[in-house]
């Protein structure tokens, strides 16, 4: 494999290239450091309690022993240049990933994290294990669509096909509309179309619903296809379905015109009803819930600021200047949510007004090592190159390095607020697949991943744009390293 490549242009107000060269290897190192401890103390569990230095199961796989890390990691790995690391990951598939287990998993988690995984590593590898991987759980994820709406149960056994919800009745607007980019490209690999016939439906069914005030209710029950409790959010139980509308639409070579007019209709109700600005100018997403917008923003809204710069480009001319400085906006309101705490780490949630901004909310004051806030600040440096996003990412990445690092790897803490937080010893999946991810791009050059050639899944998993609806074989658009 080939070396990678140094990292081209300074901007003004920049550290110069040595310095930005030197971020981008202790990204590395610290990439290095949650694998070795998870390949020391779990390897072939789901995550890494670091701080125990023992296995931890999680009910979002089941407690099935699937190796989550390893398959979120994989592309990480591969795109850092850790190919001994690479191969171990991919021995492990090879021998002993089998999804005959009887225990239900989220349908939601399986595809984010395990195909788009293994879809990435397969396209950046050429590898076929990765493809037959993919393949074999989206079958085992088919009959949770047996549903008298054609909409999927939150949680299916991968053994006996059998269905459930994990939220009452209900199925979760951002989980089973964040099917669409993966189950797309498996039709596209495989020539069955009995992936893109079930997110199309999806999306054919919504579209003839009614939408109070533009917006997406959150819940939707998939007996009756009514909607659920009216609450809506850009964040938790909402986020990605929004995020996949655009990324269909840049998946399919932006072709996909109904995914991108079902974006811009969307964000449209979103700004309406959900963005404002607070007493002290710091612009956020609140959540409608109950007929009121309430004054408070979640970390993991904190995507939404790249996907808006990101949407920018195809929105109305009078229009992409717009997003653009919103997506910025958004950026600079979730700093602000990290550099007000004492650890300089971004609370769960964080809440505006009676004097209070961007600051803990009771009781949500923990991070448990999320990405949303340095994927905007990634997205908005390759859009715009200003030096300051590459700034807020490393003083997220020193404090993780401070409050987060232990001897058996990476864990969450309980509180932000406080300079010696106590860890939650979790070391998430979505860690090494996201987190590290994002902080090792934002020091990368624009040619390493460009946006041009790959759409990014939720899970921050790299898939090919679909060139003119052809079929891109693994290994003929590899990642420019």
């Amino acid at each position: 494999m080939p070396s990678l490549p140094k990292v081209a242009g300074v901007n003004d107000g920049e550290p110069p290239e040595q310095d930005i060269k030197d971020k981008q290897d202790k990204i590395r190192e610290m990439m290095k450091h949650a694998w070795d401890n998870y390949r020391q103390y779990s390897f072939g569990h789901n995550e890494l309690k670091p701080v125990s230095k023992k296995e931890h199961s999680s009910s979002v796989f089941g407690h099935s022993q699937l190796g989550a890390t390893i398959v979120d990691s994989l592309d990480t790995l591969y795109i850092m240049g850790l190919h001994k690391e690479f191969k171990d990951g991919q021995e492990w598939i090879e021998q002993n990933l089998d999804f005959d287990v009887d225990a239900k998993v989220s349908v939601f988690e399986a595809n984010i994290r395990f195909i788009g995984g293994l879809l990435s590593a397969y396209y950046l590898s050429g590898q076929e294990i990765f493809k037959l991987k993919a393949v074999q759980l989206a079958d085992r994820l088919l009959p949770a669509f047996n549903t008298p709406t054609g909409i999927p149960w939150s949680m299916v056994n991968l053994t006996s096909g059998e269905g459930g919800t994990h939220w009452s009745s209900n199925s979760v607007l951002a989980e089973f509309g964040t099917l669409h980019i993966e189950f797309v490209h498996l039709t596209n690999l495989t020539g069955n179309p009995v992936y893109y016939q079930k997110v199309m439906h999806i999306r054919k069914l919504l579209a003839k619903m009614n939408r109070p005030n533009g917006l997406y209710p959150n819940y939707l029950n998939p007996h009756t296809g009514s909607w659920g409790l009216h609450h809506t959010s850009a964040g938790c139980l909402g986020d990605s379905f929004y995020e996949y509308l655009l990324k269909a639409w840049l998946v399919s070579d932006k072709t996909d015109t109904e995914a991108r007019k079902t974006y811009d209709d969307a964000i449209e109700a979103i700004e309406r009803h959900l963005i404002r600005k607070s007493d002290g100018g710091l612009t956020f997403i609140g959540e409608w819930k109950n007929g009121y917008l309430q004054k408070n923003m979640g970390h993991l809204t904190c995507f939404a600021g790249g996907m808006f710069a990101l949407g920018a480009n195809g929105s109305p001319d009078d229009k992409a200047e717009h997003y653009l400085r919103l997506g910025a906006e958004i950026a600079r309101t979730c700093h602000e949510s990290y550099d007000r705490t004492a650890s300089k780490l971004g609370p769960e949630v964080f809440r505006f007004g009676g004097g209070l901004e961007a600051t803990p909310m009771d009781r949500q004051s923990h991070y448990v090592l999320r990405p949303e806030a340095i994927e905007t600040y990634w997205y908005m440096w390759r859009l715009t190159h200003d030096p300051k996003y590459r700034r807020w990412g490393w003083e997220a990445a020193q404090a993780i390095e401070k409050h987060c690092r232990v001897s058996g790897g990476f864990s969450g803490v309980e509180d932000v607020t406080s300079l010696r937080p106590t860890h939650d010893d979790v070391q998430q999946s979505f860690f090494l697949s996201e987190t590290l991810k994002y902080l090792y791009l934002l020091f990368s050059s624009d040619d390493l991943m460009p946006l041009e050639s790959w759409v990014f899944n939720t899970e921050a998993h790299p898939l090919p744009v679909l060139r003119q609806g052809a079929v891109t074989l693994a290994g003929s658009q590899p990642a420019q390293r």
